[in-house]
C-alpha cells in the first residue's frame, strides 16, 4: 500500500491535523501497519488480514466491545484511557473501521506516545511487568459478558479439537513421514487425556468463561518509557471466550523457555523455573481475588498443556506436507515440534515446583 493511498485512506477518519506522512510500523506480520503523522497528532492505520481472519467485522465487534469496557472502567479507577488501552478513531460517518469498495477493512488508533515494545525476554523484571499487565488485563475484565464476543478464529485453543486433528494426520499420512516420526507421534498418545482437560472444565462450569487475549507475548505489552511499567496491552485481534488459562500457559511456553522456538540442539531446551516465578508473582499480584482457587491450582498445567498443544500442530503440520506454518529449512516443523515436546518433558519434571510456586503467590495474593 503506497503513502498517497493512506492519505486517501485517512480522510475517512477523523484526524487532528492535516495528513503529512505514513510509514510501516512494527514487527508484526499479520496486519499491514502504518504510523500516520499529521500536523498535530500520530496515529496506528490498519488493515485486517482478511486471510487470517475470514470475517474482520467480527473482530471489530470484539475489539469495540472490549476496550469500550476497558475506557469506562480506567476512566472509574481515575486512569488515563487513552494510554492504558487502545482508542479507536472513528470514521467521518461515525463507525469504528472504514471497508473500501474492494472489501478491505481499515482501523485507526490513536498513537500510544513514550511507549515501548520488548522482543524477547532481556531480563527477568521484564517478564515480571509483562505478566502484570496481562493480570491487570484480566483483571479489568473479569466482569464482562465474554459470551458476548465471537470466536474469530473457531477452535483456537481447542485441544481437544486439534488432538482430533493430529490423530487424523498420523491415521492418513499422506506423505510418507509417519515412519520417520513414530517417537513424537507416540509422546502425544501418551497424553491424550492432557487435551480435554480445560475443555471439559469449561463445558462443566468447573472454571469460568472469561475474555481471552489468545496472543500474550511479551511484544504485546507497552512498557512506560518513563515509569517503565506495564502499560497497555495491545493485538486485540484475537481477543475471545476461553480461560486465562490459556493466556498464562502461553505466555510460559513462549517467554519461560531457554531457547528459541525451532531450537535444533535439545540439550539448550528447557523452561526456567526463576521466569517462571516471576511471570506467576506479576499475574497473580495484579488478579488477587478475580482467580478462583481451580483456575490457580491448573496454571502450572495450562504451561504444559499449551506446550503440548504448540508441538502437536507442529507436528501435525509435519505429517501433512508443511502447509500451515512457513517453513524455511527441511524439517523445520518437525525441529519445532521436538523443542516443544521437550519443553513439556522438563515441565512435567517440574511440575512440583511449578504448583509450590502458584500456591505461594495465590495465597499472598488473596491474604491467606
Amino acid at each position: 500500500m503506497k503513502a498517497y493511498d493512506c492519505q486517501e485512506l485517512c480522510e475517512n477518519f477523523k484526524l487532528d491535523g492535516r495528513y503529512i506522512s505514513a510509514l510501516p510500523y512494527g514487527e508484526g506480520h499479520i496486519n499491514d501497519t502504518y504510523l500516520i503523522n499529521t500536523t498535530s497528532s500520530r496515529y496506528i492505520l490498519q488493515r485486517v488480514n482478511q486471510t487470517v481472519f475470514a470475517h474482520p467485522e467480527e473482530v471489530m465487534h470484539n475489539i469495540i466491545l472490549v476496550t469500550d469496557f476497558l475506557h469506562e472502567k480506567i476512566i472509574a479507577n481515575c486512569g488515563d484511557p487513552y494510554r492504558e488501552t487502545l482508542t479507536l478513531v472513528p470514521t467521518k460517518d461515525g463507525k469504528r473501521y472504514y471497508v473500501t469498495k474492494y472489501g478491505d477493512l481499515f482501523r485507526m488508533y490513536l498513537f500510544i506516545s513514550h511507549a515501548l515494545c520488548y522482543q524477547t525476554v532481556e531480563n527477568p523484571e521484564i517478564f515480571y511487568k509483562s505478566a502484570k499487565a496481562f493480570g491487570h488485563f484480566q483483571n479489568m475484565l473479569k466482569d464482562f459478558p465474554a459470551e458476548q464476543l465471537k470466536e474469530t478464529i473457531p477452535a483456537f485453543h481447542n485441544t481437544v479439537s486439534r488432538y482430533q486433528n493430529f490423530k487424523k494426520a498420523v491415521a492418513v499420512d499422506c506423505i510418507g513421514r509417519k515412519k520417520e516420526v513414530e517417537d513424537e507421534i507416540q509422546f502425544v498418545l501418551d497424553r491424550e487425556k492432557d487435551a480435554s482437560m480445560i475443555v471439559n472444565a469449561i463445558a462443566n462450569h468447573e472454571i469460568p468463561l472469561r475474555v481471552t487475549h489468545n496472543d500474550t507475548k511479551l511484544n504485546n505489552v507497552m512498557i512506560d518509557e518513563i515509569t517503565g511499567e506495564g502499560l497497555c496491552v495491545i493485538d486485540l485481534d484475537t481477543v475471545m471466550p476461553g480461560s486465562m488459562l490459556f493466556d498464562f500457559g502461553d505466555s510460559i511456553r513462549f517467554g519461560a523457555s531457554t531457547a528459541a522456538e525451532d531450537e535444533q540442539d535439545l540439550s539448550t531446551v528447557w523452561m526456567d523455573i526463576g521466569l517462571f516465578e516471576q511471570y506467576t508473582k506479576g499475574y497473580l499480584e495484579e488478579l488477587g481475588n478475580a482467580i478462583t482457587a481451580k483456575e490457580a491450582e491448573l496454571l502450572p498445567f495450562s504451561a504444559k498443556l499449551m506446550t503440548l498443544e504448540c508441538g502437536t500442530r507442529f507436528l501435525t503440520d509435519y505429517l501433512e506436507g508443511d502447509h500451515y506454518f512457513k517453513v524455511h529449512r527441511p524439517r523445520h516443523n518437525l525441529d519445532r515440534a521436538r523443542t516443544q515436546f521437550k519443553l513439556v518433558a522438563d515441565m512435567e519434571s517440574k511440575l512440583g515446583q511449578m504448583q509450590e510456586i502458584v500456591q505461594k503467590y495465590f495465597c499472598s495474593s488473596n491474604g491467606f
